[in-house]
């Protein structure tokens, strides 16, 4: 277990949850990174002391220059403060929104570094040249979502991905969960932002409420584990309870159980392949609620289509599906455009953007580019 670590997007949700972790088992922070949080920084930094302090937005890195200016913190600015930050700790949770996560997320696998993976447009985006780039610098890449970090504790029985006949991914239904097209058309940022299970980010809690999100971990899904689409399946559980399940060969199904709490599936990337008492909440199968599975209604919520469709298609598509989500989300949290336009825009966006084979990184870059003018 690695005792430094490095937090790419500390003020984010993830962020503060992996900082209950590093204060519960006494690791060091190495590194924090944010976007444009100052305030939320500065008491980061003041409480946990990094060596360095970073700011994806170079005017804010300057305000937090002034603020830290009686610690002693290194403090820096821009996209490449992000990479410098990444390539800090021996263990780096990159919990970076979008794909501002990619370059600092290969920096670090560059350096060897233990990934605890929090950003799935990394492996969403460009999951092929990341797991090869992973296993060229012997990196380690141990996922943070819950219902990844359930497939990989599942996967622990077994050497032989031949044994594994499909991975099963639970899906809260997020808060539309039951609604009819007609009900959900009209449905605000507000109303999408209740999430009925977790606290998260709004960019993520709007994929939920798409189910966009579970569209993107199935894409993650077949890059982490070199799975076909056909082997990874998506359930409704609106318990929040089995975070995944792993069915192999011979019938035998696993399940990964616990609360949901972030906290434990961060905590299991930190300490791998060790397990340490935590902050994390237990769960007491005596109080909680019945186990429920169904399937999703992929007519009311068609993202999680379009992003199996875009991971059949392969290539640069997941990207632009990715980078036209990310766009219509960031639309829609502004009251600008309705919830049946976040799909409506990407499906265009898919339609429209040429997708490359075998891409490089700046292939998938331009993708990304391309999408997003769709959007706009």
């Amino acid at each position: 277990m690695n005792k430094t670590i490095s937090i790419l997007g500390s003020t984010g949700s993830i962020g503060r949850q992996t900082l209950d972790v590093v204060e519960k088992l006494g690791l060091k922070a190495e590194a924090l990174t944010a976007n444009s949080d100052v305030k939320r920084m500065e008491e980061q930094a003041r409480k946990f002391r990094p060596r360095m302090a970073a700011m994806a937005d170079e005017a804010a890195a300057e305000d937090l220059a002034v603020r830290l200016a009686d610690t002693g913190i290194k403090v820096a600015g821009g996209a490449g403060a992000l990479s410098e930050a990444a390539v800090m700790g021996g263990t780096v949770v990159t919990a970076v929104v979008g794909m501002a996560g990619l370059t600092p997320t290969l920096a670090a696998i560059r350096a060897g570094k233990r990934i605890a993976l929090a950003n799935k447009e990394t492996l969403v985006c460009a999951g092929e040249l990341v797991m090869e780039t992973a296993q060229k610098y012997g990196a380690e890449i141990i996922p943070v979502d819950s219902e990844h970090s359930a497939i990989f504790q599942c996967l622990r029985v077994t050497q032989d991905m031949g044994e594994v006949k499909r991975l099963i991914l639970t899906c809260s239904g997020g808060p539309f969960y039951g609604k009819t097209w007609e009900e959900m058309a009209p449905m605000t940022s507000a109303d999408a932002l209740k999430h009925p299970n977790w606290r998260m980010g709004p960019k993520i809690t709007v994929d939920c409420a798409t189910l966009m999100n579970k569209g993107l971990e199935v894409i993650e899904a077949m890059r982490l584990y070199g799975l076909p689409l056909e082997k990874v399946h998506v359930v409704i559980h609106r318990q929040s309870i089995v975070h995944s399940l792993v069915e192999f060969r011979d019938g035998a199904v696993l399940a990964q159980l616990g609360a949901p709490d972030m906290r434990l599936p961060i905590q299991y990337a930190l300490t791998y392949p060790r397990r340490l008492e935590g902050p994390a909440d237990a769960l007491d199968l005596l109080s909680c609620p019945p186990l429920t599975f169904a399937e999703p209604d992929r007519a009311a919520f068609p993202c999680l289509g379009l992003a199996e469709e875009a991971a059949k298609t392969g290539g640069t598509a997941c990207a632009v599906l990715n980078a036209a989500n990310e766009e219509a989300v960031k639309l829609y949290l502004r009251d600008r455009i309705g919830f049946y336009d976040i799909p409506r825009l990407v499906s265009r966006a898919l339609e429209t953007v040429p997708v490359t084979q075998h891409p490089t990184l700046q292939d998938i870059l331009d993708a990304d580019v391309a999408a997003r003018r769709q959007v706009f």
